[in-house]
């Protein structure tokens, strides 16, 4: 009976109501900070941790001894040959690929990585350029590209050798369509490099090659760089 009786005393000792918290006279939910453009600020903040290329690489085009990112941003030669179906529109031999985008009108630009490998080919050509066996490279036969060879050898393709202050990491193209421009630059300065002239006919496509790799010389990657995105609110 005793342990009993303790019990009871503990029991209501220890109990206690709780009170609903008392809101302080027209103390209100500040609703509007935390509703108010949710999908915009949902969006924002996205921003931070999204990327966008204005560029991507097309797998299909892609020589099979190519490796592409699993974003096809990045692609670098292996020397393996994947087995992808021989399609008319993959390169073969040559180790190219296209961006997956072809544009008829317009301006555009996208910024390649190169780093210290030394041979690449970077450029636009027309899509209705040979995909099967030895290539000729030149604006005639629908190729606007500059090169490097040999880590300092750089040159407008089919059209004249060029001297460059520095080597640079990464190259910026643009494409003018209804000027018949293909420009490119160091993106360390922007200070031009060359600029293509003529006159557009077709859909041009972004086109990329990392070259062979030979006696782990040139084992290195091409990567198209992602741009900061940003925000523009205009009244209308």
């Amino acid at each position: 009976m005793i342990l009993i009786s303790s019990y009871k005393n503990i029991k209501e000792r220890v109990q206690c109501t709780l009170q609903e918290p008392e809101l302080l006279s027209g103390a209100l939910i500040d609703v509007a900070k935390h509703l108010g453009n949710l999908k915009f600020k949902v969006w924002e903040k996205m921003l931070g941790v999204v990327q966008y290329t204005p560029v991507v690489l097309d797998p299909n085009t892609a020589r099979a001894s190519l490796s592409l990112s699993d974003d096809l941003t990045t692609v670098r030669f292996t020397g393996t040959e994947q087995k992808y179906p021989d399609n008319p529109e993959r390169f073969k031999p040559c180790v190219n690929v296209l961006g997956s985008e072809g544009f008829t009108s317009g301006k555009h630009s996208w910024e390649v990585k190169v780093g210290n490998i030394s041979d690449w080919d970077i450029g636009v050509v027309k899509e209705s350029i040979s995909r099967k066996g030895e290539i000729t490279a030149s604006p005639k036969r629908g190729f606007w590209v500059l090169t490097l060879r040999n880590g300092d050898k750089y040159s407008a393709v089919g059209v004249t050798d060029l001297t460059l202050k520095r080597k640079p990491q990464s190259i910026r193209v643009q494409l003018h369509y209804d000027r018949g421009e293909v420009s490119f630059f160091d993106s360390s300065d922007m200070s031009l490099i060359y600029t293509f002239k003529g006159t557009f006919t077709e859909r041009v496509f972004p086109f990329f090659s990392p070259c062979l790799e030979e006696d782990g010389r040139n084992d290195g990657p091409l990567q198209i760089c992602p741009v900061k995105v940003s925000i523009t609110v205009s009244c209308q």
